[in-house]
């Protein structure tokens, strides 16, 4: 497979992963989190899914086009392992949903951060939210969820906090 159908893949599992959870949380309260801002057409895309949420977005600087920049007081820029738990101590709502794409290419490296946010991530997850990630979670008290119809397993990663 190539680079660009893998690519394609991964941009139609999180579409599917945002649109599925767009129809699940309307009777949970919070904002959304984007890790990942990248060029923004993610956060473009939550922006029409979620018009009456605040997105948080997090990344290491802001690279996207100009249309898609969120508001700065919604921005939290840095490295991950720092900004999310800032966000944490700052005192910030609890998310209906957080969409963290942290990958790269060093597939460890992405592991590894994945499982260095776990905690912070459920611990900033509202009581039925959802996560959706580029990265298997491993955490208890995430409930794994099958993916919407059509995708590959292990494409993306869809969870649910029961509690």
């Amino acid at each position: 497979m190539s680079r660009l159908d893998v690519f394609i893949r991964r941009m139609q599992a999180q579409r599917a992963c945002i649109d599925a959870v767009a129809e699940k949380i309307s009777g949970v309260a919070g904002p959304v989190l984007e890790l990942g801002l990248g060029n923004g057409r993610t956060y473009d895309h939550l922006r029409i899914r979620f018009p009456e949420r605040e997105i948080f977005v997090f990344d290491r600087e802001v690279a996207a086009h100009p249309d898609c920049i969120p508001p700065q007081r919604l921005c939290r820029l840095g490295d991950f392992r720092a900004t999310v738990p800032a966000y944490l101590a700052e005192g910030q709502p609890s998310a209906a949903f957080i969409h963290a794409d942290i990958g790269s290419s060093n597939k460890e490296a992405s592991l590894r951060l994945a499982e260095d946010l776990a905690p912070d991530l459920l611990s900033i997850l509202a009581p039925g939210g959802y996560l959706a990630c580029d990265q298997p979670i491993v955490l208890d008290g995430l409930e794994q969820l099958a993916l919407p119809a059509d995708l590959d397993e292990g494409r993306y990663h869809f969870y649910r906090c029961p509690h």
